[in-house]
């Protein structure tokens, strides 16, 4: 575990002010307090792996703050971004739910909090509290919607741009928990961009450019901020 704590991450789920935003972390006073003495809170650094594809299925992982990506590798080596997982996302719940083996990775964007807790513990915790076991369900469903949106971004959506603005959007949104302000960590290259938008290189690092003199987003080393959010839906529509 790193010596660091994410900036604004709480001490424990107790004192956790963002958890009435987040799908499975808003629970009743009593399923809070007995989540809050189960598992631990880690630290992790930009690149750790919280598991890997094919690796058994032991904990459930919550994420505090931070982001990380989840993808899955092909035989021949290509490897497929699947979603970027931010603050309240449950990732390793099917594969626990299910007692099979992880099929995608789990790879840590910008420093993060994560609440890492043992299979058996958290199965437990979900048969004391309905309204966890409640939560688990959304976020499997959420996590399902996620899946087809993006098939169907790729299959229906009739341009490049279109598609690339709801990436940002996406992203920015996740990002943001509930504050105004769309901003994010641009952590892929503009190739893994393109895997995820279903287009070229070529075509994302022209259509940003292009995003950035329209002033309709702002770039900065890594950070993307949305300045004009409506102008990229109108690109979705």
């Amino acid at each position: 575990m790193a010596g660091f704590r994410p900036h604004h991450a709480p001490e424990d789920c107790l004192h956790c002010e963002h958890r009435h935003l987040r799908m499975f972390c808003n629970l009743t006073p009593e399923a809070l307090e007995d989540y809050d003495k189960i598992g631990i809170m880690m630290n992790h650094a930009r690149g750790a792996k919280l598991f890997s594809e094919g690796d058994a299925a032991r904990n459930v992982f919550v994420i505090c703050f931070g982001q990380v990506k989840v993808s899955s590798t092909s035989r021949d080596g290509k490897t497929m971004i699947l979603k970027i997982a931010s603050p309240g996302d449950v990732l390793g719940l099917s594969a626990v739910l299910a007692n099979v083996a992880h099929e995608v990775t789990a790879e840590v964007l910008e420093p993060c909090q994560v609440k890492t807790v043992r299979k058996q513990e958290f199965v437990e915790f979900l048969g004391r509290h309905g309204i966890a076991s409640m939560h688990a369900a959304q976020s499997l469903s959420s996590e399902y919607l996620t899946v087809f949106q993006d098939a169907k971004r790729l299959a229906l959506s009739g341009s490049a741009a279109g598609r690339l603005a709801r990436l940002l959007l996406d992203w920015g949104r996740k990002a943001a928990d509930g504050r105004a302000e769309i901003k994010f960590t641009m952590a892929f290259t503009h190739e893994e961009v393109a895997n995820m938008a279903g287009t070229s290189r070529e075509t994302v690092t022209r259509l940003l450019n292009q995003f950035r003199r329209d002033q309709w987003i702002t770039i900065k080393g890594t950070s993307l901020t949305i300045q004009k959010p409506e102008q990229l839906e109108r690109l979705t529509a």
